[in-house]
C-alpha cells in the first residue's frame, strides 16, 4: 500500500545558526504550482544572501539553489519534503552569510537539516484520497440517507429533488466508500442507486 503523505496544516517556520550563518526555513502548503512560486516571492527577502527553495505538488516538484552550489541546497530541501513524508508544500530556505564557507557538504546539511526540522515541528494535515458518486433514492429514505452520508464525512456538493425522489452528488474519502455503498444498500433494501459521475454531472 502507498504511504500516506501529509501537507502542512498551516505555514511554518524554523530557524538556526550554522557557523555564524543564519538560516530560515519557511514553509507553506500550496494547492498548484502558481501557488509555490507566489509563497516563494513572497518569503524571498531581498538583502539575504540566497533564497533556496524547493517545492512539489505530486508528481509536479522544482527546486533552485539561488547562487549556492549546484545541488547544494534546492535537492536537499526538496529531499527534506520527500522524507518528512510531505506533499503539496513548497519550502524556503534563506541563508545570511556569516563569513565561514560550509563547504558542499557542509551547505547539503544546512539547507536540508534547516527545511527537515522546519518541516519535522510544523503542524501536519493528512492528504486524504476523495472520490465522488451520485445517489438517487426516494423520498421514503431521504432521512437514513443523509444520516448515513454524515457518518461516512460525506461532503454534499448538490442536491435536486426530482418527480421520484432525491438526487445527491457527494465527496467523500475513497477508502470509506465501500463501507457506505453497503450500509446504504442494507439500509434502503436495496432501493438507491449509487453510480459514479459522468462529465454532465
Amino acid at each position: 500500500m502507498a504511504q500516506m503523505l501529509d501537507t502542512l496544516a498551516a505555514p511554518a517556520s524554523h530557524e538556526l545558526e550554522i557557523k555564524h550563518s543564519r538560516f530560515l526555513a519557511s514553509a507553506a502548503p500550496i494547492s498548484n504550482a502558481a501557488d509555490a512560486l507566489s509563497f516563494i516571492d513572497s518569503v524571498s527577502i531581498a538583502d539575504a544572501t540566497h533564497n533556496c527553495w524547493a517545492y512539489r505538488h505530486g508528481n509536479e516538484y522544482r527546486s533552485s539553489d539561488d547562487g549556492e552550489p549546484a545541488g547544494t541546497a534546492g535537492r536537499p530541501i526538496l529531499a527534506a519534503i520527500d522524507g518528512q513524508g510531505y506533499d503539496r508544500v513548497a519550502v524556503v530556505v534563506t541563508r545570511w552569510y556569516g563569513g565561514i564557507k560550509l563547504g558542499a557538504g557542509g551547505l547539503v546539511r544546512a539547507y536540508g537539516g534547516s527545511a527537515a526540522e522546519c518541516l519535522r515541528l510544523a503542524q501536519r494535515s493528512p492528504l486524504v484520497p476523495m472520490t465522488e458518486r451520485i445517489l438517487s433514492c426516494g423520498f421514503e429514505d431521504m432521512g437514513i440517507v443523509h444520516t448515513l452520508l454524515a457518518n461516512a464525512g460525506a461532503e454534499k456538493l448538490d442536491e435536486q429533488f426530482l418527480a421520484e425522489g432525491m438526487r445527491l452528488h457527494v465527496r467523500l474519502p475513497a477508502d470509506r466508500i465501500d463501507a457506505l455503498a453497503i450500509r446504504l444498500r442494507d439500509a434502503t433494501r436495496d432501493r438507491l442507486r449509487l453510480s459514479e459521475p459522468t462529465s454532465n454531472d
